[in-house]
């Protein structure tokens, strides 16, 4: 089997179809659901990890930000201050600060563990659509209706550059590990690559059918991930912008998240299904319903042992998953 980077661009993953070693069709193990956390009274748009594992974040529709006990499952803190839905939620490295990007125009800095207000960032004249931190906590990066991403220096809270190029709203943004790189998906059904420092679009990747409504990074920023409504999930080589494979199947993908150890792909559909690939294999571990509509996030925990997911059905779900064999 031929590997690029961390992904195995095999024939399994081309057709979609998960095969054990034996030969044989993988049968689905349904991930143990530890915890259903309610509260929200409106759908749920996006889940963060705080860096420990022990807190999680979710962003929703209702205008609210809260702050969840992972251990318990229990609510600590709902951030209010938004004048409309927030759409997205994303976590500082050293825990110290939660960002929140809303229809309200604007991404809102939090104080953690408190949750108080510090800052409010105004520039985008459309709706905050995604926003993502760099691994070293200095940069924002909010993607907007306006088919804009503008990044922000976090320290100062000051807008420092503004990306342009899109042709259509902005729908999902992601950092690389290094921070040199980030990739914003649209609804004009491309993914653009942009180098941070120039701010320069570096490659459009081209391929998707529909609009691109999340992607992720490797761990080692190799490869990245898209998920489109057009049923399939994408692997890319982020140095060359070439295809690397292609999942498939039956279900409209709206979300999608790489485990830390970058061994698992998870990707969330508008049917309210999680599917679980096996990256270097392509063995499909699971396919499951977790939701009741849509899932519009999902997140990993810091140690891989939990999934997150939000959707529709204004809920927060936590997923207990197995161990994949070395």
């Amino acid at each position: 089997m031929r590997q690029h980077g961390r992904f195995g661009c095999c024939l399994l993953l081309m057709a979609g179809v998960g095969l054990c070693p034996e030969g044989r069709p993988c049968s689905a193990q349904r991930p143990k659901e530890r915890a259903t956390l309610t509260g929200h009274t409106h759908q749920v748009q996006s889940v963060a990890f705080a860096p420990d594992g022990n807190s999680l974040a979710s962003g929703s529709h209702d205008g609210t930000v809260k702050l969840w006990d992972v251990v318990t499952g229990k609510e600590r803190v709902t951030l209010t201050g938004h004048a409309h839905g927030v759409q997205a939620v994303a976590i500082t490295a050293d825990g110290q600060t939660l960002a929140s990007g809303s229809l309200d125009r604007t991404v809102k800095l939090w104080d953690l563990p408190g949750g108080g207000e510090r800052a409010t960032l105004r520039g985008h004249p459309d709706d905050i659509r995604c926003i993502a931190i760099t691994a070293d906590g200095q940069t924002l990066a909010s993607g907007s209706g306006d088919g804009t991403v503008k990044l922000w220096d976090l320290a100062t809270a000051t807008e420092h550059a503004t990306l342009r190029g899109h042709g259509a709203q902005v729908e999902s943004v992601a950092f690389s590990p290094d921070g040199k790189t980030l990739a914003s998906g649209s609804r004009d059904d491309t993914v653009r690559l942009w180098d941070t420092a120039t701010g320069k679009a570096r490659v459009i990747l081209s391929g998707h059918a529909k609009s691109v409504g999340s992607g992720a990074f490797s761990p080692d920023g190799k490869a990245l991930a898209s998920a489109s409504g057009d049923r399939t999930v994408r692997l890319w080589d982020v140095a060359t912008g070439k295809e690397l494979a292609t999942l498939t199947g039956d279900i409209r993908f709206a979300s999608v998240a790489i485990a830390p150890d970058g061994r698992i792909l998870a990707a969330g559909s508008k049917e309210g299904t999680i599917t679980l690939w096996e990256i270097a294999t392509g063995n499909k571990r699971a396919t499951f319903a977790a939701h009741k509509g849509p899932i519009w996030t999902l997140a990993f925990s810091p140690d891989g042992k939990s999934l997150a997911s939000g959707g529709a059905d204004q809920t927060v779900r936590l997923w207990e998953l197995a161990t994949v064999p070395r």
